[in-house]
């Protein structure tokens, strides 16, 4: 398995880039190689993603996520994977976002792909996206408050309940 890691800084306070990170469904949008996220439910998702010209599909199962702090995930089927994204207060303007993402390449050429740093070079970009996408929109498309650790969800009480 090979493991990439990079840390960006974006002009947004904590909350709002957590709560975009949390809008799955809207990773095809400032990611490039994510084809099409489907949110099942509280804790999983169905990806489609094409890196270096192939297409792979995957099930993952979200293990941890409190908000504003970290969202940690791996896959049950198909491609495998697994990561940790953690959101730090720079200042009550700027977050830091670090990601680890374990991947294992699938077969010879994924392998040789992966030696080559395509996977690195698409995560990269793809986190660079993402910095432009909610620095320019000035905030969240949503957000989700919940909490999970472990098999349990805790989902946030509405307003007024």
């Amino acid at each position: 398995m090979s493991r990439f890691e990079k840390t960006i800084q974006v002009a947004a306070p904590v909350r709002a880039v957590y709560n975009q990170w949390t809008q799955f469904e809207t990773f095809p949008l400032f990611m490039d190689g994510v084809d099409r996220v489907v949110q099942v439910d509280d804790r999983t998702l169905d990806w489609t993603a094409t890196i270096g010209g192939h297409t792979r599909s995957w099930r993952a199962r979200i293990t941890e996520q409190l908000p504003d702090r970290v969202i940690a995930w791996t896959s049950i089927q198909g491609a495998r994977n697994a990561g940790i994204v953690r959101f730090d207060e720079v200042s009550t303007d700027v977050t830091a976002v670090s990601l680890e993402l374990d991947v294992e390449p699938d077969g010879p050429l994924e392998a040789a792909g992966d030696v080559l740093g395509l996977v690195r070079n698409q995560v990269e970009g793809d986190l660079d996206r993402f910095k432009t996408f909610i620095e320019e929109r000035g905030q969240e498309t949503g957000g989700w408050r919940g909490a999970v650790g472990g098999a349990t969800v805790v989902t946030p009480r509405k307003p007024g309940a």
